[in-house]
């Protein structure tokens, strides 16, 4: 057992496998009491069970850590509050959250359906802003605490997951929002954007060149949790890591702006935006490009 949060009452959703289990399990074995949080679902949200979490409760009791399971769907507010109202009636407190619960209904965006978008938007976003909405009030009351949420690399975008796309990004503004509200209150903000070895990533069509496990990933979040990310003042950041890779994306900022001389029209836009203003080139559009060209000549694309 290390000590790296010894004391912190740490809440974990979608612990229950993956990278999740190894958060949870991370966190109890370096010190804190964790809440095991997971709606026990597969991969695209179906047929719940409360066994999941309770296995790794007793993981964690077994190599002598303190835990505690909720069940609960966090995409409801009462699943989001219950989850915090754990943490505090059995340890008295709330350190930390880190929100990693997510599924997948993967679909083109010309065929995507209202039952396909939603419950991915809800778990993901939705369920972040739930534990994030009802751990705030505890640790503005606190004045200190951390806010952990996860997101993907495909916020830049997807060919065939614009529900899981559109959630981690929003995921992202949600973060740094936090970041900067609950700043004055002493409780910081960030997001974890992982590429690791998982039952999620086992459907990914394509070799990752950059991957790593879930133990990877559990070891930043531990990190972020702890009062040495605190004291050097770690907050609104979006961290990659990928097996022995650690990148930090860059903060949203204007590129170039132009200013017109009278009213902007259509004609004066289309002679004076791509020479002076321009554009931002989309790396993804390339790869998906080499992909399919790649995938015509029967070869296996990688990313």
């Amino acid at each position: 057992m290390g000590n790296f949060v010894a004391g912190k009452v740490v809440a974990v959703t979608g612990a229950g496998r993956g990278i999740g289990r190894a958060v949870a399990l991370a966190a109890a074995a370096e010190g804190a009491k964790v809440v095991v949080n997971d709606f026990g679902v597969a991969v695209d949200g179906a047929a719940p069970s409360s066994e999941v979490a309770e296995t790794v409760v007793k993981e964690i009791e077994a190599a002598g850590g303190t835990a505690v399971a909720v069940a609960d769907d966090i995409s409801t507010m009462a699943g989001g509050q219950r989850v915090v109202d754990t943490a505090v009636s059995a340890y008295g407190r709330l350190d930390g959250v880190v929100c990693v619960a997510g599924i997948l209904r993967e679909r083109m965006l010309f065929n995507m359906s209202e039952q396909e978008w939603d419950p991915v938007v809800a778990t993901h976003l939705k369920g972040t802003f739930t534990v994030f909405r009802a751990a705030s009030a505890v640790m503005r009351a606190q004045r200190s605490g951390t806010l952990i949420g996860f997101t993907s690399g495909n916020h830049q975008g997807s060919v065939s997951q614009a529900n899981y796309s559109a959630a981690k990004g929003g995921i992202i503004s949600l973060v740094r929002s936090a970041a900067l509200g609950l700043h004055k209150y002493g409780v910081s903000a960030n997001a974890v954007a992982p590429v690791a070895r998982t039952r999620m990533s086992a459907n990914v069509p394509m070799e990752l060149t950059e991957i790593g496990e879930p133990e990877d990933v559990a070891a930043l979040v531990v990190y972020l949790l702890s009062d040495r990310a605190r004291e050097q003042r770690i907050t609104g950041q979006v961290y990659t890591i990928a097996g022995p890779k650690i990148a930090v994306w860059a903060q949203p900022r204007e590129l170039r702006a132009a200013y017109a001389d009278g009213a902007w029209t259509p004609q004066r836009i289309a002679d004076f935006l791509p020479g002076t203003v321009g554009t931002d080139p989309m790396p993804l559009l390339e790869r998906v490009e080499a992909m399919e060209r790649a995938a015509r000549d029967g070869a296996r694309p990688n990313a």
